[in-house]
């Protein structure tokens, strides 16, 4: 009995775990794309024909997984579906990430991934633009969610703007000749790449919001996965032929960093991620999703310190460090939405209860008591019940 108890409480606490575990895995891979992607960008790859090769790669692996685990679940696209993933398309595989890894050519790879801290912070702004997040001025925990938005901007301009002293790290000691050759970024650069960094931002929050909503029409995730990766091949490829017009040279990848760096973005940082973020999303929401950015940053802080041998700035990291704190402030503002249930009102069966006069004596009437728990704003729960009299 009490090894039933404790199988079944480890059950509920891994269950529990899911999605925390779950998004941890994504900001890991996701800091390894910084690396590996920086590194492809330092050899010379266009990041057009990147972002092309990337989910070209996505779509081959992640569509006869769709085709097959979906085939029973997948609903009927439609027009409106299908104009969503289209916008979907474009807005996260072409739009965020070329303007990602070009602000990460102008600055670096912790530069760029200390930036995208914001991306939970403008998706609670756009949340309350579309009416999709409540705010109450005098509540402190709708005061909390203001404080963080605004704090995390100010990091990203602190880390922007503020360069100050070297540090002296341990593990990069002896490299300073290297990292003053390839790690520095000087302020024009810096604010380039932050200007690109944050419409990619943006354009990646619109994406969150989007899936979300077309995952409520369209609940098969991998198949969005799939669409979203095919749809974002052929409009990057557009993108690309105009840009790249001319330089067939381009488009050249052989077995080196540049085909590691679009196959590994392509399955890990395109397909797996959207069908993860997908599948925690429909059940914590997007900025659930999108808090555990900061994680990412601190793995390519330490990364790229060993890998790109980058120098650490005293003002990058006290920017760094606001943003942090200003996230983790619209987190805790968020976490009484986390604890509420979804469900916004849970109705019983009705009971029915009857009692009869015959013959012999026995009372008949015909009662039908209707019993509802609704969810009030304040988090309480309150019952009503109303008995109605048949006759």
């Amino acid at each position: 009995m009490k090894s039933q108890l404790s199988r079944e409480s480890m059950q509920l606490l891994f269950h529990k775990a899911k999605p925390f575990l779950a998004v941890v895995f994504l900001q890991a891979g996701l800091a390894g794309m910084d690396i590996i992607s920086k590194a492809a960008l330092n050899e010379g790859m266009s990041n057009w024909v990147f972002v092309v090769y990337r989910h070209a790669i996505a779509t081959i692996v992640v569509a006869p997984f769709a085709f097959a685990l979906d085939k029973k679940t997948r609903p009927k696209m439609t027009t409106s579906i299908f104009v969503k993933i289209l916008l979907m398309a474009l807005l996260e595989p072409v739009i965020d990430q070329n303007l990602y890894f070009l602000g990460m050519k102008y600055t670096t790879a912790t530069f760029a991934a200390a930036m995208a801290n914001m991306l939970p912070a403008i998706t609670f702004i756009m949340a309350c633009f579309f009416r999709l997040e409540k705010v109450k001025v005098m509540s402190i925990r709708s005061q909390a969610k203001i404080i963080g938005t605004i704090a995390t901007v100010a990091g990203a301009m602190i880390m922007t703007l503020v360069r100050g002293p070297d540090l002296d790290l341990p593990w990069t000691r002896g490299q300073s000749i290297h990292v003053h050759n390839q790690g520095e970024v000087n302020l024009q650069h810096s604010i380039k790449g932050a200007v690109m960094i944050t419409i990619g931002c943006v354009s990646w929050a619109c994406f969150m919001i989007l899936q979300a909503v077309t995952l409520r029409t369209y609940p098969a995730e991998l198949s969005l996965t799939a669409w979203i990766c095919l749809l974002g091949t052929a409009e990057g490829a557009a993108v690309a032929l105009v840009v790249e017009k001319g330089n067939w040279v381009a488009w050249a990848i052989k077995w080196d960093t540049k085909f590691l760096a679009a196959a590994y973005s392509g399955i890990f940082c395109s397909g797996i991620a959207y069908y993860v973020q997908g599948v925690v999303m429909k059940e914590r929401g997007p900025v659930f999703v999108t808090a555990f950015s900061p994680l990412s940053m601190v793995i390519v802080a330490v990364l790229s310190s060993f890998i790109l041998a980058e120098q650490m700035y005293l003002g990058r990291l006290m920017g760094a460090i606001v943003i942090v704190m200003g996230l983790y402030f619209v987190v805790w503002g968020k976490k009484k939405d986390y604890n509420s249930p979804s469900i916004e009102e849970e109705q019983e069966i009705p009971v029915k209860q009857s009692v009869q006069l015959n013959d012999d004596s026995s009372v008949y009437s015909n009662l039908e008591i209707v019993t509802s728990t609704n969810l009030s704003d304040g988090g309480i729960a309150t019952r009503n019940e109303l008995v109605i009299d048949k006759k």
